[in-house]
């Protein structure tokens, strides 16, 4: 049987090692004789069995080694590249609208592919499709993609009506909720109630220096009056000095669907080039500021990140939720104000300021502030100064509820950090147009000097500045009330960005 066995395995291997279409090797090495092609080497029988027989050993040994020498093929370069147009749009016809946009960015070819218009045939005519008159009797074969018939139509046609579509579908839910605007804050009072029921919400996605990204699910949003504050303390956090860039994403998820929810891209922060600024402090964390409105709480003597907080301003907020696409950011129409016909040399009149300063539970100061003018005299370094509150008129100064602090919560500790807080802002032009919008962290830094003889405490400075403004506070801390009092507040505004709201030079 030991023999019998031999001679199967080496018939099995001479088999295996023939190549189809190619003459057989001459002869080949099998232990210690030869085997020629087409012959059958014959061995004597042996006369017993016996540990000292090795007729079958050898070359079952060296055969078993060859058996297991297998030749890998090369790898295919560029697979998909080779498949046919059609199987590769057939294939993208499987996903949705999301993913396509995503795709896109991966290479040329794809990008052709996921902007096909026979691909957005498909995708509009199966959300849409059944919302347009269908004669009853319509053979199937005739509702089939005719490729002849899309091409017919201007390149990119279907993809610009689905787009129109779903935003005029989603748009009339809310555009007539989003026209009454409050005199107040010169915003649409009802965008709290727009995003609750449009179902938004918000994602972060963290991307390290290696590329790798981590997409968190938001923990915590605060509602004010004119702004909003997000907060994500549960998931993991790459190191700080590991983070590359931050996107921040409106999620419009459909109730009672599987599909994933449209997502719209409303910041990304490119941390390498724009680094932050050390804001605050307490007895765990340290408290970093990303612009335009990233807070990121570290703990102290280390460098994980314990939270990540975002403040956004209401101005066009649902907009830019709702119609931005998965990759940038909704592009705001230029909505040019009336003509102005009054004399550049007079200055500014009839703007009007809202001014919030609050943290994540508590408004710690509101005001509102009309009748705010600036003439030429008033330009300091091509900037507009435009005085809300006069430190020599004792009347227009306020005082705080409370102390300025920002409360913060990672999953299992909380804590607050003093002297810092959120600022936000809305300057109106004479015909109640915003021209500038902010919101975004601030802290107070004590001064040495006094500003006021009218008050006995310590003196404090709150400074925001980027390049679209600045503004300036000065404040004074009042030790027996235990309270600030808010003595001097003034906005600057550059001249070209003034110039541009209302398309003319001013003091140019």
């Amino acid at each position: 049987m030991a023999a019998g066995r031999g001679e199967f395995f080496r018939s099995f291997l001479e088999g295996l090692e023939k190549k189809p279409g190619q003459p057989a090797l001459r002869e080949r090495q099998l232990g210690r004789g030869t085997v020629s092609p087409g012959k059958i080497q014959t061995r004597a029988p042996p006369s017993a069995v016996s540990g000292n027989d090795h007729s079958c050993t050898e070359p079952r040994t060296q055969k078993t080694e060859d058996f297991l020498k297998i030749k890998i093929s090369p790898p295919q370069q560029n697979f998909l590249e080779r498949l046919p147009s059609e199987i590769l749009i057939k294939i993208l016809s499987f996903l949705d609208v999301s993913s396509l946009f995503c795709i896109s960015h991966v290479s040329k070819l794809f990008h052709k592919l996921a902007n096909d218009d026979v691909v957005w045939h498909q995708i509009y005519m199966s959300e849409y499709g059944s919302q347009t008159w269908k004669p009853k009797l319509v053979d199937d074969a005739a509702l089939s993609v005719n490729r002849v018939a899309v091409e017919d139509r201007s390149t990119g046609h279907w993809k610009k009506l689905y787009l129109r579509t779903m935003a005029g579908q989603h748009m009339s839910k809310w555009i007539r909720k989003l026209r009454d605007i409050s005199p107040y804050t010169g915003l649409p009072r009802q965008t709290e109630w727009v995003l609750r029921n449009m179902n938004v919400s918000w994602e972060l996605t963290v991307c390290n220096s290696r590329g790798q990204e981590n997409t968190l699910e938001q923990s915590r949003v605060f509602y004010f009056e004119s702004s909003m504050v997000i907060r994500w303390s549960a998931g993991r956090f790459p190191k700080y000095h590991h983070i590359s860039t931050i996107q921040l994403h409106g999620v419009r998820k459909y109730p009672n669907v599987r599909k994933p929810g449209w997502r719209s891209l409303i910041l990304k922060l490119d941390v390498k080039t724009h680094p932050g600024r050390f804001i605050g402090k307490d007895r765990l964390i340290k408290l970093m500021h990303l612009g335009p409105g990233f807070i990121v709480g570290i703990w102290r003597g280390q460098q994980n990140v314990a939270f990540i907080m975002v403040s956004l301003h209401f101005h066009k907020l649902v907009e830019k939720c709702l119609l931005g696409s998965p990759v940038s950011p909704y592009s705001e129409p230029v909505d040019l104000p009336p003509v102005d016909n009054s004399d550049p040399e007079f200055g500014l009149q009839g703007y009007t300021l809202h001014f919030v300063l609050h943290n994540t539970s508590t408004k710690i100061m509101s005001g509102h502030f009309r009748q705010l003018s600036c003439h030429k005299v008033h330009i300091q370094r091509g900037q507009m100064e435009l005085r809300a509150i006069n430190r020599t008129n004792l009347s227009q100064h306020r005082s705080l509820s409370g102390n300025i602090t920002l409360p913060w919560q990672s999953e299992t500790l909380e804590g607050s950090v003093e002297n810092c807080c959120i600022l936000t802002l809305t300057l109106l032009d004479e015909f109640q147009k915003p021209v500038w919008c902010l919101s975004s962290p601030a802290y107070t830094q004590k001064k040495k000097n006094t500003l006021s003889f009218d008050y006995s405490g310590e003196c404090f400075l709150m400074e925001y500045q980027n390049p679209e403004g600045k503004v300036h506070m000065n404040l004074v801390w009042l030790k027996e009330q235990k309270q600030f009092l808010l003595i001097s507040l003034t906005i600057y505004v550059p001249v070209f960005k003034v110039s541009k709201h209302v398309s003319r030079e001013y003091w140019s």
